[in-house]
């Protein structure tokens, strides 16, 4: 139950954050994309604002032998770069510059009750969706 609430905590702040620097507006990224025409470098400052948060915290929090809310960290150990690792980057890349969204603001982005990030948490299921059915044949016929 405490993870739960915690998880639900953090996600909330996160939301906030989101809305407060103007992340869960698309031509916010859209603009930031835009090297050659109205570039936005807000996007920039939020992302190196978050670096530096989250470098110092992770230093601090990992000197703990373990989380507030757990036995043991679940640190990922994998480090390899994967053809599916980058094809996946690749399509997440394309999907933000596109949709102007990432998942977190487009969940966050919801609450706006706008079509916009309806429609695009809708192909980004759908695609998760497709994924799967792919992932599954590929594993069943190896």
């Amino acid at each position: 139950m405490k993870n739960s609430l915690s998880a639900l905590a953090v996600g909330f702040l996160f939301a906030i954050g989101l809305a407060i620097s103007g992340m869960t507006q698309p031509q916010k990224v859209i603009g930031f994309l835009d090297l050659f025409g109205q570039w936005d470098p807000s996007l920039m400052f939020v992302m190196i604002g978050a670096i530096l948060v989250h470098f110092v915290t992770y230093k601090l929090i990992r000197k703990k032998s373990s989380p507030l809310f757990d036995r043991q960290w679940h640190v990922p150990s994998k480090k390899d770069i994967t053809p599916a690792l980058v094809i996946g980057s690749f399509i997440f890349g394309v999907g933000w510059a596109l949709g102007g969204f990432c998942p977190g603001p487009a969940v966050t982005s919801l609450a706006s009750f706008d079509s916009t990030p309806f429609i695009f948490v809708i192909s980004m299921l759908m695609g998760m969706g497709i994924f799967n059915l792919i992932d599954k044949k590929m594993k069943i016929q190896k």
